[in-house]
């Protein structure tokens, strides 16, 4: 157990409230329903009450202590070996090497306040990092591995950065080359252990630590409050240079506290099988980085996985085993249509297919139950779900490590075809909604009440309103505090005199207050005729195809709508194999009429959700993928539409060239 003194009060207050063992109905928290605010019959507003008291002394820096000593054997982290297997850290050995790290990054002259930045993949060193730096009164800035060096420089000079952790050999070059525009940058360190050496940046900072007390670090935690700044976010930005989010110790408590509560499935134990999660969202993006905070907070055992190449993420999953996963919708596409063509392969493809018929009806009958119709699963779906049990969805939810029984699904939307799929299959979704301003979730879905297809109703505690031009407005606790200004060394507030935040999203509100995100209000298009289109409807569901990397759909002051599309690797390899194309190069596949054939009809069930004047008429398929080297792709995986526009500015002309 950690020697850091941790007194009773500190754990009154700090105690998190969704961490129960072996649960009960008498255990759950009170269901919240939202207030609706109407407006010529039409919800416009919706507010939620908060589920978990707001912390009003201390920070995420107590949290490992309190952790350590209330249960100092409970499992926090999994870490995976060379060998494949997981080793169990527990919460007092957590806090103990928080405190060791804490204390080396005061031995190197590390003052509070003073900005860490973090440049790595999804890692345990990652988490580590995070709360002994809090621990140490620092602020951390992550950054993305795969950003630029001329971005990397411009957002360490931006935060005032004075010490660097990097993964490896690669990210450790960039900072170098980098290193004289970046003056106040005093310390660089490598995450993962330099050649000819043992030691890794984790070891060197807490060996250098070694003398001092952890006292010291005690002070540092004695300095720390909810409105404090914890951490500076850079948002990757679809068009110039990220602007830095300063999102406070009480944004990110409001933001996981309430979601503890309110996903209480998620994070609540069974009785005989601890919550476990493997993350491999990256932690510079605030989805993932709450992710990490929640689970430390619910103490729930988490894993690292670097890696999101499928064949590395589903090792993962079989591995380490997750309850829960937090994703966006691309890794449940790529696991369903992995399934599928499996399938086809094996000549079951017709069987597979009579079984996603059957778990989305089952899982549309289910979500119907739960809104009040009590007929639910009739007897014939129920014996056809029994059949496909263990031929289909049993090896879906293998592939995914065999215990998991929950997904929290955000980033993009998921198509409800998708959604009540894995309903079906005995997987729950639970959609949500957020941006770095709103620290992740602003909403969510709750378990009680799902509608599929929406992203739910505001998080506990948030109010949310449309604008009249339909823009999605936030107000809450977890709404950050501004935009960081390196010249004013101080935070610009970008909310209104009454604490709303225009988010730059379209939405609309069902009758039960649901939120739709419909699409980017920078984004709408605007055809010549006067039609104003949402490209992302059409956008995710042509991504949804196990053909499609990525669209991009145009028609700003054009007569109608066209599209740039590339083809997923894997997809497309299925796809060769099946038509006898194995060996026929890139250039002249997307020629194929076979292959358009099959494009086409995907087009046609887009179009078949718009109205004609929303339709693609044309496409064009691209003989490569957007990607964040071709800067066509933010680091979250956000089309780069101008940049896309510039570089195909040919292909798009060719479009259009026939009227």
């Amino acid at each position: 157990m950690p020697k850091a003194r941790v007194n009773m009060e500190d754990l009154a207050v700090h105690r998190p409230r969704g961490v129960r063992r072996g649960f009960t109905v008498d255990d759950l928290p009170p269901l919240v329903f939202p207030e609706l605010t109407t407006e010529r019959g039409s919800v416009t507003g919706v507010s939620t009450p908060p589920l978990a008291p707001p912390i009003e002394h201390g920070s995420l820096a107590d949290v490992p202590f309190v952790n350590a000593y209330e249960a100092p054997d409970t499992v926090a982290f999994s870490r995976k070996h060379r060998d494949g297997t997981w080793r169990d850290i527990t919460c007092a050995e957590f806090a103990d090497e928080v405190m060791a790290v804490a204390k080396g990054l005061i031995a190197h002259g590390l003052r509070p306040g003073d900005r860490l930045a973090i440049m790595s993949r999804t890692r345990y060193e990652w988490t580590l990092l995070d709360f002994a730096a809090w621990a140490a009164g620092l602020i951390t800035v992550p950054i993305y591995p795969t950003s630029s060096p001329t971005q990397v420089a411009w957002m360490l000079r931006d935060a005032g950065v004075r010490a660097c952790a990097v993964e490896g050999v690669e990210e450790a070059r960039t900072l170098t080359a980098i290193r004289q525009d970046v003056p106040e940058l005093a310390h660089l360190w490598q995450l993962t252990a330099i050649s000819g050496t043992e030691t890794s940046a984790i070891g060197q900072i807490s060996a250098a630590g070694k003398d001092i007390p952890d006292g010291a670090v005690e002070e540092r935690r004695a300095l720390l409050a909810p409105w404090l700044a914890a951490t500076i976010v850079y948002t990757s930005g679809t068009t110039g240079m990220p602007k830095g989010c300063v999102i406070t110790h009480g944004n990110l408590f409001a933001e996981v506290d309430n979601g503890i509560e309110l996903l209480y499935p998620v994070y609540q134990a069974a009785v005989d099988e601890p919550a476990s999660t493997l993350l491999f969202l990256p932690l510079a993006h605030i989805l993932g980085r709450t992710v990490a905070v929640g689970c430390v907070r619910a103490r729930v055992r988490l894993g690292h996985a670097p890696s999101i190449q499928t064949e590395d993420l589903l090792a993962d999953f079989t591995g380490f085993r997750p309850s829960f996963l937090f994703a966006i919708p691309y890794v449940l596409e790529k696991v369903f249509n992995t399934g599928r063509a499996t399938a086809e392969r094996m000549g079951r493809g017709s069987s597979f297919d009579r079984a996603v018929r059957v778990a989305r009806r089952y899982g549309a009958a289910s979500e119907a139950r739960q809104h009040g119709d009590v007929r639910g699963p009739g007897l014939g779906l129920r014996l056809a779900r029994a059949l496909y049990e263990p031929l289909v969805y049993r090896r879906i939810r293998a592939a995914l490590g065999g215990k998991l029984r929950h997904v929290v699904c955000g980033g993009s939307p998921l198509s409800r075809q998708l959604g009540t799929f894995f309903e079906g299959a005995g997987v729950h979704i639970y959609e949500g909604y957020g941006m770095t301003e709103t620290t992740a979730a602003a909403t969510v879905t709750p378990p009680w009440a799902p509608r599929i297809g929406t992203v739910g109703w505001p998080m506990p505690g948030t109010d949310l309103k449309l604008a009249p031009d339909g823009e999605v407005l936030v107000r809450g606790p977890q709404v950050f505090s501004g935009y960081w200004d390196a010249e004013l060394r101080d935070v610009i507030p970008a909310t209104d005199a009454d604490g709303w935040l225009p988010t730059g999203d379209i939405g609309s509100l069902d009758p039960e207050g649901y939120l739709t995100i419909t699409g980017r209000k920078k984004d709408l298009i605007i055809t010549s005729g006067g039609k104003n289109v949402a490209p992302s409807p059409l956008e995710d569901s042509l991504r949804a195809h196990p053909l499609v990397s990525q669209c991009l759909v145009i028609g700003d002051n054009r007569p109608y709508l066209t599209a740039l599309i590339t083809l997923d690797p894997d997809g497309l390899a299925h796809w060769q194999q099946m038509a006898g194309r194995k060996h026929v190069p890139l250039h002249q596949l997307i020629k194929d009429t076979d292959l358009l054939r099959h494009l086409q009809r995907a087009v046609d069930d887009a179009n078949a959700q718009v109205s004609t004047a929303e339709s693609i008429r044309r496409f064009r398929v691209l003989p490569r993928d957007f990607t964040m080297t071709s800067g066509h792709l933010t680091p979250s995986l956000k089309l780069r539409r101008s940049a896309v526009l510039r570089d195909y500015a040919g292909e798009v002309e060719a479009l259009y060239a026939r009227d």
